[in-house]
């Protein structure tokens, strides 16, 4: 009888232990927790923006020149530090929009961005005409660039544009500073990505936006975790193939060190997220009206269709 006891509190233990991913999976995750003496912004206004304007399609021209890519305070993949010329570019200011997305896809009959046949919680307060479209693959990306003309940045452009031609780590600076862009670490305002723009300070010294936080940015390269260890040190365009493309930037869910304009990512073309988005650029240093697919026309190409 002892010993018929004895098995049975051991089996409840058991069970007791093994509820507790179960528990913790039904709970949900949660974002860091918030230092107690951050500051606080005030709320911002999480409406639709059904009556706010369109942001403009605005660019940016970034000279011809060197510029410092990785740092010796990053992983392995930001390293070696080197300088690297680049050739004059143009990018945008903003990340591509609900709104100019919406253009693209009604124009060309483009799949529209979404959740890939599962629930998305915070897709209903993400869908105002100036918050920065998510839910695209890389090829989604992409064909929306060529439709403006334009093309996917490679990283090096993207972290020229947010860094400029110094060494700094952010784009207002070296300083970390939890208000100054719209990630994980700090009570903010916005729970999920802003309205392009909104965070003043997180501006490159070319007047890039939002390369510290709001999403993570898809880039044109294929990753490699030794690319800059490769030689040239002009106009680099990363592996010539792979598995992985690279991401770029922080997003609203980042904390920690992610958030430095050096830090590499990387995922699958196709994969699609609430985090991701992109913006486009175009060679050459001035802006110029971009030629655009005939209305109704479909973009042709390495689209992804799998849901």
């Amino acid at each position: 009888m002892i010993e018929t006891r004895f098995k049975v509190v051991i089996l409840i233990v058991v069970a007791i232990f093994a509820s507790f991913p179960i528990m913790g999976i039904l709970r949900g995750t949660t974002l860091p927790p918030i230092e107690p003496d951050l500051p606080e912004a005030p709320a911002a206004d999480m409406s639709s923006g059904v009556n706010e304007s369109p942001t403009e399609d605005a660019m940016v021209s970034i000279p011809a020149g060197p510029f410092i890519r990785g740092t010796i305070a990053g992983g392995f993949d930001e390293q070696p530090v080197k300088q690297i010329h680049l050739d004059a570019y143009t990018i945008d200011k903003y990340e591509v929009t609900n709104h100019h997305y919406a253009t693209f896809v009604a124009a060309t009959g483009h799949r529209k961005a979404g959740p890939p046949s599962r629930y998305a919680k915070n897709m209903a307060r993400m869908r105002g005409i100036n918050q920065p479209v998510v839910y695209v693959s890389w090829d989604d990306a992409d064909a929306y660039c060529r439709w403006k003309g334009k093309r996917l940045p490679t990283e090096a452009e993207w972290e020229k544009a947010m860094r400029g031609g110094d060494k700094r780590l952010w784009p207002w600076g070296n300083d970390v500073d939890p208000l100054a862009s719209n990630w994980a670490v700090a009570k903010d305002g916005h729970e999920v990505a802003a309205p392009v723009g909104s965070f003043r300070r997180d501006v490159s010294p070319f007047g890039v936006a939002d390369g510290a936080g709001n999403v993570i940015e898809w880039v044109a390269d294929w990753y490699g975790e030794e690319v800059y260890r490769d030689p040239a040190d002009s106009n680099p365009r990363g592996s010539e193939f792979g598995t992985y493309k690279v991401l770029r930037g922080g997003g609203y869910t980042t904390s920690g060190t992610d958030v430095r304009v050096t830090s590499r990512s990387k995922m699958v073309p196709d994969f699609r997220d609430e985090t991701i988005g992109f913006r486009c650029a175009v060679s050459g240093g001035q802006n110029k009206d971009f030629t655009r697919a005939e209305k109704g026309k479909k973009v042709t190409g390495n689209q992804s269709s799998r849901e």
